[in-house]
């Protein structure tokens, strides 16, 4: 059973056309397939999209409040047999354009006027550095864009297109078939002006008549503190211009953050690991450590264990959306134990174990080392 298409956009039956139109457009960048790969996405996004091109043409909303689904739909033409389509109006261009949505979206290229331009995608890859603690990022894209020689027409400067004599400016043609079942009207795109209504005889000779053009640009964009692999930022306005002169879509930047040879990451924490000498675990020491704000000095307490875990607060990765609250760095301790030692080492070593009452290998010292970190 079909949903109520004011409750599938979120929107009341008051709601005038600007509100249907920015809901519409609020869901379909929610949901676009391109851009949402949860399992039900593009089913929703299709009924976003047969929602609104009923609810954005007066004419097909009038119908759809007084009749519902019936109205719109092929179940309106069902009860008392088939009969020309192109008595009802418009009723042929949304049987035609439900059907046809299901490809891949609405039939935006068989509408007159502005069009929204298609939304764009960049891959940017990140510095260990950069995605902790953002900044400004340049980067390079390649976008349609409107022709300022025609404004985005087509048409060369000076002229204008002329309405499609073929489809008389509506975009579509209709052929009627007569059978012993009744008459049908089948409707296409009009041949001639390929849906747009509109037939430019001089073309505009920078854009060659498209109204847009590709250009490469440069872009400057904010990266925030804390963004991890698979951020997505969206920078609006600098997808591709929209046809005949409508408004451009959006850029949407992935990120991918690239491996630091010494510091892991766990969500907010950062991870890396501190080699030490037997001898400093056991006396304890002070070192200078590397972190992502640079050398601080580390306390190692005397006795301390391989494996054991440091922890410096505050020097993690800052929460995205809330740089002022940052993780912690989780300093790993590796001890060094060697496999060879020289003698005046094995000497001293042997006396310590005679001091400590430990019994020790004559050939070498690694159990008795071993014993070191275990009492």
């Amino acid at each position: 059973m079909a949903r109520d298409y004011y409750e599938v956009l979120g929107v009341s039956r008051g709601a005038d056309q600007d509100e249907v139109k920015r809901a519409y457009r609020r869901l379909a960048r929610k949901y676009h397939p391109d851009v949402n790969k949860d399992p039900g996405a593009e089913d929703k996004f299709k009924e976003i999209n047969r929602a609104y091109e009923v609810l954005s043409e007066p004419e097909i909303r009038a119908r759809y409040d007084r009749f519902g689904e019936a109205g719109v739909g092929g179940a309106a033409a069902g009860g008392a047999g088939f009969q020309d389509f192109s008595d009802m109006g418009g009723f042929a261009d949304i049987f035609e354009s439900f059907f046809s949505g299901f490809s891949g979206g609405p039939t935006q290229a068989k509408r007159r006027g502005p069009m929204r331009g298609d939304d764009l995608r960049l891959d940017l890859k990140l510095d260990f550095a950069e995605a902790i603690f953002g900044g400004e990022k340049e980067i390079k894209i390649s976008h349609l864009e409107n022709c300022m020689t025609c404004k985005g027409s087509g048409a060369k400067p000076g002229t204008r297109p002329r309405t499609c004599s073929t489809c008389s400016g509506s975009g579509q043609v209709r052929r009627a078939t007569r059978t012993p079942f009744g008459s049908f009207t089948q409707v296409s795109a009009c041949p001639t002006c390929s849906g747009t209504g509109e037939v430019v005889e001089d073309r505009c000779e920078v854009c060659g008549g498209a109204g847009r053009k590709q250009e490469t640009k440069k872009l400057k964009i904010t990266i925030p503190a804390g963004v991890d692999n698979g951020t997505r930022l969206r920078v609006s306005n600098e997808g591709d211009a929209g046809m005949r002169s409508g408004p451009p879509g959006d850029l949407y930047v992935y990120l991918f953050v690239k491996e630091h040879s010494s510091f892991k990451r766990d969500g907010i924490n950062v991870l890396s690991d501190l080699k030490i000498s037997y001898l400093q675990a056991i006396l304890g020491c002070e070192l200078e450590v590397e972190t992502v704000d640079g050398p601080i000095e580390v306390h190692v307490p005397s006795g301390t264990q391989p494996n054991t875990v440091l922890t410096l607060e505050n020097r993690g990765v800052p929460k995205l959306g809330n740089p002022v609250s940052r993780g912690n760095h989780l300093l790993t301790i590796l001890v060094d134990i060697p496999t060879r030692i020289k003698a005046e080492e094995r000497e001293l070593l042997a006396k310590l174990a005679e001091v400590r009452g430990d019994s020790i290998s004559k050939k070498g010292l690694e159990g008795f080392l071993g014993g070191l970190f275990k009492g």
